[in-house]
């Protein structure tokens, strides 16, 4: 979801212990073989073993996302198809339109006055291409926008629908939306005046447009918009202190983006005792310690909130406790978010 993509560091040697977080490493570096394989000549690809065959076929195993969510706002998948004529109209604009086989359609009952819906067209999990790694280096930004609706994202679609009257009136900004559901869950559920949903990745902007398009009705005067916006360039004057309030969900694990991030949040923030910025992050080491050390250096102040939400946190705790095993491979430091709010100090 960030402005840009690290290099990746060399597959790791192999160990005789049986150590299943190496093993799971060892997998993921046949996926990326794999994916290198198939646009070679045929030639070459004839050439796979059978014991080839065997490691792709366990390299299957492995997910992409390590997490299933909370479960906090009621979904179901639909159709592309049963989307209405003028929402098809709205998406068919570009080769991630609407209808492509690898989009999935969630619809989003959100729990608030009206019940409204939200539309959501994502990827599916299992599409994610070598095409996109190489846009990627090409405009210098990650993929992990358009991997999956990341368990962080719904807590803070899901904490901003509690706390909509903080919201009202105001110009909002999500950095590093991916597919944008907590923008959009803003801007159907709470009366701000604007919501400007980014990211720095050209192909997760083409999606956030499509989704806007297609929720414009549930909007009511809220004005959206999506935009290309890296944590690392200058932004636009007209954007400078203009922002009441900046969310952001998971964009604190890379620490080589810290400092973009603090400066945008410091020169996108308005010049007001009443601004702030709600981030959502699991702990993921000592990454998100580090952003707060930088984010005191900028001059701003920051909270450190664990428990926000008295469902998120007894979900928290019968997860990490074991009580539910619906998500068996929980683990609080990558999974749980915390709520991080920043301010001016005046």
């Amino acid at each position: 979801m960030g402005s840009s993509t690290p290099s990746p560091s060399p597959a790791p040697p192999q160990s005789t212990a049986p150590d299943r977080g190496a093993s799971n490493a060892s997998l993921r570096w046949g996926i990326l073989r794999r994916a290198l394989l198939a646009r070679s000549s045929s030639s070459r690809a004839s050439e796979r073993t059978s014991n080839e065959q065997q490691k792709k076929g366990d390299t299957n195993e492995i997910s992409r996302k390590a997490s299933r969510g909370f479960n906090l706002i009621e979904c179901h998948a639909l159709p592309i198809s049963l989307l209405s004529k003028s929402q098809e109209n709205s998406l068919n604009g570009n080769e991630n339109g609407v209808g492509c086989q690898k989009d999935v359609n969630i619809c989003y009952k959100l729990p608030c006055g009206g019940s409204p819906e939200v539309n959501v067209v994502y990827r599916r999990e299992d599409s994610l291409e070598l095409n996109d790694i190489e846009a990627s280096n090409r405009y210098n930004i990650d993929t992990t926008g358009l991997v999956c609706c990341w368990p962080s994202e719904e807590v803070l679609a899901f904490y901003c629908i509690n706390h909509s009257d903080m919201f009202r009136c105001k110009r909002v900004l999500e950095l590093g939306s991916g597919y944008g559901l907590a923008g959009l869950v803003i801007a159907a559920s709470t009366n701000a005046d604007e919501v400007v949903i980014s990211d720095g990745n050209p192909q997760v902007v083409e999606y956030i447009q499509q989704n806007i398009s297609m929720n414009a009705e549930t909007f009511g005067r809220t004005k959206v918009k999506s935009m290309i916006l890296h944590w690392d360039q200058e932004q636009a004057s007209d954007m400078l202190n203009s922002f009441d309030i900046i969310v952001a969900s998971d964009c604190t694990f890379f620490k080589q983006f810290h400092q973009s991030l603090a400066r945008v949040v410091k020169s996108l923030l308005k010049y007001s005792e009443t601004s702030q910025a709600i981030f959502l992050s699991p702990k993921r080491g000592d990454s998100l310690n580090k952003f707060l050390e930088i984010i005191k250096e900028y001059g701003l102040c920051c909270e450190l909130i664990e428990n926000y939400d008295p469902i998120v946190w007894n979900l928290h705790k019968k997860y990490a406790a074991g009580d539910d095993r619906s998500w068996p491979n929980y683990n609080k430091e990558h999974c749980y978010p915390l709520l991080v709010r920043i301010n001016r100090q005046f």
